[in-house]
């Protein structure tokens, strides 16, 4: 399917497992990923998850080698800390572009978005709905009401004024229709403060990245 389009009219990414975060490991992932889509690079590729049991120079090297042969763009990760990402960006020789991490309006993460947005890191919402338990709140759905668009238009329109890219999961065609349809409204500011206010530090994945525990989600 892949093939039916210009490759630089994609920008395709992929991520590499916690136990595929050794040197050889990575870079035989890394191949059978470019094998599987049939294309000569990637333009993102993915920490997919941190593993305290690896040495992160070991990856990083892995993946500058891969971005020195032209295998991948750009090289991200997932569910990094601040304090992980500081400790990466320092030994790194590449620049470290994307963080993704779950990101919604009952999980905000304002400290670890300031550092990501202060060093030109982009932040990707994982689970930008936790999973659509957030299209229940009643504030969203008065929002919503009011703008006349659907509970999960208004949290990701919150979620990209503040300038974060959004990876909703759908498999309903309609559905994916209104995620796009984000651009020909807007929030306004006392909207934007109460969804704010929404925070309630609850997150959906097995992971606690100020703790610094880490695991994969059921």
């Amino acid at each position: 399917m892949i093939a039916e389009y210009e490759r630089d009219d994609l920008f395709l990414t992929s991520k590499v497992l916690p136990s595929h975060l050794h040197y050889e490991s990575l870079l035989d992932a890394l191949a059978r990923s470019l094998e599987r889509l049939g294309t000569e690079y990637l333009d993102l590729y993915l920490i997919h998850w941190p593993n305290p049991a690896i040495s992160i120079r070991n990856t990083l090297r892995a993946l500058e080698r891969a971005h020195e042969q032209g295998l991948i763009r750009n090289v991200g990760v997932s569910n990094f800390s601040s304090y992980q990402l500081r400790f990466a960006r320092r030994i790194a020789s590449v620049p470290i572009v994307a963080n993704q991490i779950e990101f919604h309006p009952w999980y905000v993460r304002q400290d670890l978005l300031d550092y990501c947005q202060k060093h030109d890191i982009v932040v990707e919402a994982a689970a930008p709905l936790a999973r659509t338990t957030v299209l229940e709140d009643p504030v969203i759905r008065e929002i919503a009401d009011r703008h006349d668009v659907m509970p999960a238009q208004v949290a990701l329109r919150w979620a990209v004024e503040k300038d974060i890219v959004v990876l909703p999961k759908s498999t309903n065609p309609d559905h994916i229709r209104a995620n796009l349809d984000l651009f020909d409204w807007s929030l306004d500011t006392e909207d934007m403060e109460r969804i704010d206010q929404l925070d309630r530090q609850e997150n959906v994945y097995m992971i606690d990245l100020d703790d610094e525990v880490y695991g994969v989600p059921a």
